[in-house]
């Protein structure tokens, strides 16, 4: 396009008006011609916008202006709803974060007008003004970099990514107690009903998840209690109930060896509570329901119980971090307690795949004499 001399520039355009000021304007990609979003006093200034314009379409990181004036809260909102494969309860999560600290705050700004600048001040006034923790900061943070991210490698809607904040990912857990095999033994004889006492004792043993444990059939245990494979976990979603999927991660699918010293008490447990048929829930309450968190840790006084032990605070989830820690002292690899706990990182695949079953056995007859230990000391 020549200038107002006559000179035909390689790339765009630039016009003199009638204010003595310099309007840059060149075709972009998709054929249709874009201007520069303000004017120039200088004819060399508009020359420079117009450079870094074609440096981007070079190097193929040119965005479209016009899809990155979309708001932050619409797009993250339609990133959540275009992602089926993310769990019930994680969509729960995500759209709750969204709403609490992400659109509430900065929803409004369009995705060109973000810039480290703007999270470091939405961080910031998190933790400030509004008193968030840390760790959930750090939730509404990994949330918000992961969507832009798509708008940035999938989208293009975005140069780079503005969340850059060193640390501002990490959560800084408060450190989680660490039960003894005789605390876990006082715990489970303390449940006020006996059918929940197997439950207890498998979690722990088995370093299983609440999900998991609830979503056990009579046929995922073997008749003998050696064994018991975790195909499903039960999560419980507003407005839905319980919903049966797979685990929470694909490392959750698992087989997993039962220490022989618990194997009676499961056995036991199967004859007394369960119904014969092979698709029977393992635990269920009282009336054979299937069992809720909230209801279930009411009815078994949870917080009064552990409080009477001296563990005030204690979760359920500290069951499986108790076993996760027996089990690490087991002396195996750290892909076989991956693959035992079913934890999920990138190698996901390949730790449950490499994972033996003579190394599961291994950590099961050590927690095993762990259980014996306790029992001989138990009976002195």
């Amino acid at each position: 396009m020549p200038n107002n001399t006559g000179r035909r520039r390689r790339f765009g355009g630039i016009k003199k008006t009638p204010l003595g000021e310099f309007q840059a304007s060149y075709l972009g990609p998709d054929g249709k011609r874009r201007y520069a979003p303000h004017r120039f006093k200088r004819e060399r200034d508009a020359d420079r916008w117009l450079a870094k314009v074609e440096a981007l379409m070079v190097a193929g990181d040119w965005t479209n202006p016009e899809s990155a004036k979309v708001r932050l809260g619409d797009y993250a909102a339609q990133w959540i709803a275009q992602r089926p494969a993310l769990r019930p309860r994680t969509v729960q999560l995500y759209r709750w974060l969204l709403s609490r600290y992400i659109a509430s705050e900065i929803g409004d700004v369009p995705l060109s007008g973000l810039t480290p600048a703007t999270i470091r001040q939405w961080r910031a006034d998190l933790l400030t003004k509004r008193q968030v923790s840390e760790t959930m900061a750090a939730k509404a943070y990994r949330l918000l970099r992961a969507i832009l991210n798509t708008a940035v490698n999938e989208d293009k809607l975005l140069t780079t990514n503005p969340c850059r904040l060193r640390g501002a990912d990490r959560e800084t857990r408060a450190e989680r107690p660490v039960l003894t095999v005789a605390q876990v033994f006082e715990l489970a004889d303390r449940m006020p009903h006996r059918r929940f006492r197997a439950l207890v004792l498998l979690t722990t043993f088995a370093s299983l998840r609440w999900g998991e444990v609830t979503a056990l059939r009579r046929c995922d245990l073997a008749e003998e209690a050696s064994i018991v494979r975790i195909a499903f976990a039960h999560t419980e979603v507003s407005g839905r109930g319980i919903v049966v999927g797979p685990p929470k991660s694909r490392a959750g699918v698992r087989t997993i060896a039962i220490p022989a010293a618990i194997r009676a008490d499961l056995l036991e447990h199967l004859a007394e509570f369960v119904d014969r048929g092979p698709e029977a829930l393992v635990f269920t309450g009282v009336q054979g329901r299937a069992l809720r968190r909230g209801s279930w840790s009411q009815r078994v006084k949870w917080t009064t119980v552990v409080a009477a032990m001296g563990l005030p605070g204690l979760h359920f989830h500290d069951l499986r971090h108790a076993g996760n820690i027996w089990a690490s002292k087991a002396g195996m690899s750290t892909k076989d307690l991956m693959a035992r706990m079913g934890h999920d990182d990138m190698r996901a695949a390949l730790i449950y795949q490499r994972a033996t079953s003579d190394a599961d056995r291994l950590i099961a007859d050590r927690l095993s004499e762990l259980v014996d230990d306790h029992r001989r000391l138990d009976s002195r």
